[in-house]
């Protein structure tokens, strides 16, 4: 039943905090059975000022964009193919319809209503987890700090693709180990390397023996790294304004190459194997849990539940945005991104088997090494290398500034939020805000970019991107949940929608999808396994511990700020808790309500908390 489908009269007992202000009111409203909280006027006049998006379109294209990233390219149908192919696909669609599209729409729900970053909104709906908020900003501002380092990389193919002759193409460079170097995949060849992998690690990253040898910085990426960071800020100095403008063009233009390059690629020799390979179902592989793991991982990463980004992009939203279609449009194209983008990998991979006479297990691969190694090499043998090289690298960067884009904007959102006035008087202008963020993310990415930094990178990534995050993701959908409970959000939605959430997203807030996102914690700290670089290198132990540290820097904001909760409280350890997991968001129902239901409502009342239902 919708929530206000009732029409006869309730009483509702609500405590009135407004300055020192406090006593208990019994309102009769003729209303439905739930009741908002009135805004002081100062609030309605702040959040007046806070900048929207132009157009609903602007919303749903950065939307897209950011959860559109480099991961459903690299990722995605690595994944996909070694969990089963075809087979894959039902843990996965699962895993979104029961968490994915629910929590997106959760947090699309939380930014909107709010419009508020995440530190405040979760502060609002659950004082107790008011840590989950800086939590999630904090793991999407250290992501930032590396995610840019492979804009860098992007860029460096980017502007070595226009040369006569693709300088990974052959094994007569000066980076190149003549003696182990093949010009194709060297197939079961342990001892050879193909020129595409010493380009990679000999010229790009200059690698050196492992993480203890820093080895000093590689200049060419320092300069591109300032260059990235450039893009990056003169992208978003106006916030949602240049933002909205940007994506018109970064969110698009990757599907056209994307089609363009399976248009090509299913005419190549082998292609048809390679897509084979891709979706071949496996059915035996779904009674493995890790393949259920994966599924839920990869809705979560690609997504982005429990980054904040989501969040922060809604708090620009106008008050009565349709957030359920968004979230339908976002959810969706993310996933139907994935499987292009599968077939487009997986169909040059065939290709590549068909020429070296391989079988695609010796040349599919995931993460980096798919698109600054595998693809590269694809490059060199298909017609026409210096037009799609180009067009591929551009495709990269724009996947991954969007990412970038939404990441930043979650830090300055936040500081904007909780230090604005303070911030202002300093520095002036909420460009050099951003400016200061930028700057700091590019301090913070240098490490990366030394000729260990590949090293620092795949320990960052591993220990912040997959172990941190589900311990957010974990806490987040507690906290909004169960804590501050189904009902609550079920009257954020119908004050928004006009209407209330339907059976199959209270089903999952209230029973399917905590109880996935804590089965999927405890079968990622069961089946953990150490960080690794390549199928050789393992991390010393002291990295390890680093590595640790990395996550900690995030997850130990959350039992510091439900400390800090119950530390300022009073009364007994039990009234503390119980004041600390009392909502204090505020909801209007002056404005929803009938003419002659409002004069109902005292006019000295001014702000209505609801107290716990």
């Amino acid at each position: 039943m919708e929530v206000g489908s009732e029409k006869t009269s309730s009483t509702t007992k609500l405590s009135i905090r407004h300055g020192v202000f406090k006593e208990e009111t019994d309102i009769a409203l003729k209303a439905p059975l739930y009741v908002d909280a009135m805004l002081p006027k100062k609030v309605e006049h702040a959040k007046a000022e806070r900048a929207t998006w132009g157009r609903r379109l602007e919303f749903v294209l950065a939307s897209v964009g950011y959860a559109v990233g480099l991961g459903n390219v690299w990722r995605f149908p690595y994944l996909c193919y070694r969990s089963g192919g075809g087979a894959f696909l039902i843990p996965y669609f699962l895993m979104l319809f029961l968490c994915g599209i629910p929590l997106l729409f959760m947090e699309f729900a939380i930014g909107q209503y709010t419009r508020l970053g995440p530190v405040h909104a979760l502060a609002k709906i659950c004082p107790l987890f008011k840590g989950v908020g800086i939590a999630t900003v904090v793991i999407s501002f250290v992501l930032c700090t590396y995610y840019n380092v492979l804009m860098s990389w992007a860029l460096y193919y980017f502007f070595n693709s226009f040369r006569a002759n693709l300088p990974w193409q052959s094994c007569n460079n000066t980076w190149n180990a003549v003696g182990n170097c093949s010009s194709g995949f060297p197939g079961n060849a342990t001892h050879l390397q193909s020129a595409s992998q010493q380009y990679f690690d000999h010229r790009l990253l200059e690698i050196t023996n492992g993480i203890e040898e820093a080895g000093g910085l590689r200049w060419e990426l320092f300069g591109i790294l300032i260059l990235a960071w450039v893009i990056v800020y003169l992208c978003i100095f106006k916030g949602v304004k240049s933002t909205g403008k940007v994506v018109y063009f970064t969110a698009t233009f990757p599907y056209f190459i994307l089609f363009a390059l399976l248009i090509n690629n299913v005419q190549l020799p082998g292609a048809k194997n390679g897509m084979r390979y891709f979706l071949k179902p496996n059915w035996s592989k779904l009674l493995e849990v890790q393949v259920w793991v994966n599924a839920a991982a990869q809705v979560f990463n690609s997504i982005g539940i429990g980054f904040g980004s989501m969040i922060s992009m809604a708090s620009y939203n106008k008050f009565n945005n349709n957030i359920l279609r968004d979230t339908l449009i976002v959810s969706l194209a993310n996933s139907a991104t994935s499987i292009l983008a599968g077939f487009v990998i997986f169909s040059a991979i065939g290709y590549m088997a068909h020429i070296h006479n391989l079988p695609v297990d010796n040349i599919a691969t995931d993460g980096p090494g798919l698109v600054f190694v595998v693809y590269p090499e694809v490059f060199s043998t298909m017609p026409l290398p210096q037009l799609w090289a180009p067009l591929f690298f551009f495709m990269l960067l724009c996947l991954g500034l969007d990412s970038q884009f939404a990441m930043v904007e979650v830090a300055v959102t936040s500081i904007i939020d909780g230090f604005g006035h303070k911030v202002l008087r300093v520095l002036k202008r909420q460009e050099l805000i951003v400016l200061a963020v930028c700057i700091m993310g590019f301090l913070l990415g240098i490490p990366h970019i030394t000729k260990g930094g590949i090293y620092v990178f795949q320990l960052m990534d591993h220990y912040t991107a997959v172990v941190s995050l589900m311990f957010l993701s974990f806490f987040e959908v507690i906290a909004v949940c169960w804590v501050f409970g189904l009902r609550r959000m079920t009257i954020m939605i119908k004050r928004m929608l006009g209407k209330a959430p339907n059976i199959y997203f209270r089903s999952c807030w209230m029973i399917f999808s905590p109880v996935l996102v804590l089965c999927i914690l405890i079968s990622s700290i069961v089946q953990y396994t150490p960080a690794r670089y390549g199928k050789s290198y393992t991390y010393p132990v002291w990295a390890e511990v680093v590595g640790w540290g990395i996550s900690l820097v995030s997850i130990v904001w959350i039992p510091l700020g439900a400390l800090q909760e119950i530390c300022r409280n009073k009364g007994s350890l039990l009234q503390r808790i119980k004041t600390a997991v009392t909502p204090t968001i505020e909801l209007d129902p002056v404005n929803h309500l009938p003419e002659e239901q409002r004069e109902d409502i005292p006019e000295s009342v001014s702000l209505f908390i609801i107290t716990p239902l």
